[in-house]
């Protein structure tokens, strides 16, 4: 039994959360810097104590501000891997990874024998006699997740472990991490602003925006359909908050309306969202057949393969600005450059509307 709960509050940081992770699963935390996921993380690993709350760990009370009960961070049968492999440099590769089992009582025969077991699992055997420094990023990084497994931790905490690795190591550690805690049913909390980390190996996702839970749910319905704006934006998706007026309508805060698919009664609070490639870029306002006609002023423009990414300034209620992916040749014709002001125009059909997430029921 590995599932986790925490509930923890934390005046300085600005932090009320309330977080339960199963048996065997994979959390991914998503959130912008300064929300409050490593947090969640130290909270876990038993580096910070909370004003107020408690961490349940594998059934056991770990943490607990009202009886004052507070498990030291090497008893708890937790790994923590960051973006750092940080392995122990005078050792070779498999002193490292035995070093665990080790400390836990191991014989030597029996930790070098795990150790090997662990290397074999990450594809690292032939590196087991070298020396830190003689790894590469990916090579350090993979040795890191065989040690962190080695202690048989209770849960596996990651800390951002591929930020720091280049485009062809990554994808190699996050189908590494995918088999390893998918085929074992490793209960583990994945920090990242990736989405393939997040697609690839959470069964759930949660969202935490300014020290609290925004979105919570299995991964790809949050990341298809978004509720927050921080998950829209890493998705890709556009989202615009407002106030349904009719079924399949809504009214923004600064008076826009929105047209899509959609049968919520008047009065909810929802969110209109849509592909940046249903978006088409006019200098002039169309008008005709039923279609969203929303004024952006462009913020920046980026290049994504062959599609060019043209996205607006924050929206008037400070959300994300919206995007559009046109050719190069449209940006062009239209002569676009941050400071224009232009039409992203989008057909209703292209529309979702969507109630929004009550925190209540996001935490």
């Amino acid at each position: 039994m590995s599932g986790l709960h925490v509930r923890a509050k934390l005046a300085a940081r600005g932090v009320d959360l309330d977080v339960t992770v199963g048996d065997g699963e994979v959390l991914a935390v998503l959130g912008p810097n300064g929300a409050g996921k490593s947090t969640l993380l130290s909270l876990v690993a038993g580096l910070l104590r909370p004003d107020d709350g408690r961490v349940v760990l594998g059934g056991t009370i770990v943490t607990d501000t009202g009886s004052g009960t507070f498990v030291p961070a090497h008893a708890r049968g937790v790994a923590l891997l960051s973006q750092e492999a940080m392995l122990f440099p005078h050792m070779t590769v498999s002193a490292n990874v035995a070093y665990a089992p080790r400390c836990k009582g191991q014989s030597r025969s029996a930790s070098r024998a795990t150790a090997r077991r662990w290397l074999d699992a990450v594809d690292a055997t032939d590196l087991a006699d070298r020396k830190p420094a003689e790894l590469s990023g990916g090579q350090a990084q993979r040795v890191a997740v065989a040690r962190a497994l080695a202690a048989d931790p209770h849960v596996l905490l990651l800390d951002e472990p591929m930020a720091a690795l280049d485009v062809t190591a990554a994808p190699a550690l996050r189908r590494l991490l995918r088999d390893i805690l998918r085929g074992q049913g490793r209960t583990a909390i994945i920090v990242t602003h990736d989405l393939l980390d997040a697609l690839a190996i959470a069964d759930k996702v949660i969202v935490i925006e300014d020290g609290q839970v925004v979105e919570s749910g299995p991964s790809r319905a949050v990341l298809t359909t978004p509720r927050s704006a921080f998950a829209a934006r890493i998705a890709g998706v556009n989202l615009i908050p407002g106030i349904v007026t009719a079924p399949g309508v809504i009214r923004t805060a600064w008076g826009t309306e929105i047209f899509g698919a959609g049968d919520l009664s008047a009065g909810t609070p929802a969110i209109a969202l849509f592909q940046p490639s249903a978006v088409a870029v006019h200098l002039v306002a169309p008008h005709g057949s039923p279609r969203n006609v929303i004024a952006v002023t462009v913020g920046e423009i980026d290049v994504k393969g062959t599609v060019v990414r043209v996205r607006g300034v924050d929206q008037p209620d400070g959300g994300a600005g919206l995007a559009a992916d046109v050719t190069a040749a449209a940006v062009a014709d239209l002569d676009l450059a941050p400071g224009r002001s232009v039409y992203f125009v989008v057909k209703a059909q292209e529309v979702g509307i969507h109630a929004a997430l009550p925190k209540s029921q996001a935490r």
